[in-house]
């Protein structure tokens, strides 16, 4: 393992997708309160920018990088349009998530 590099984390969950109707509409999968605590502990370690996670998915069977967004205490996981049409997944579908945190 290399000095100074943090060993990415696995976490396994599931949850709805929500529409995010802002300015820029987009879909999420918030992560369960939960795992939201853990991640916190491991964010500062991994964490960019303005509080941002990197992130490595599987849904599916379908992978993507992207990283996560703090929100209200907790974070949401961007959905991308491509994964989205490629599973046919929209607002209220409920996924499996396998995320490696640390990654991305």
């Amino acid at each position: 393992m290399n000095a100074g590099k943090t060993a990415p984390v696995l976490f396994r969950f599931s949850a709805a997708i929500i529409h995010w109707r802002g300015p820029s509409p987009f879909f999420f999968v918030p992560i369960p309160a939960d795992r939201s605590e853990e991640l916190r502990l491991i964010a500062k370690a991994v964490s960019y920018g303005w509080g941002v996670v990197p992130v490595a998915v599987e849904i599916a069977g379908v992978a993507f990088t992207t990283s996560l967004f703090p929100k209200d205490g907790g974070y949401l996981l961007p959905l991308k349009l491509a994964v989205r049409r490629a599973l046919n997944l929209t607002a209220s579908d409920e996924v499996t998530v396998a995320m490696t945190i640390g990654s991305g």
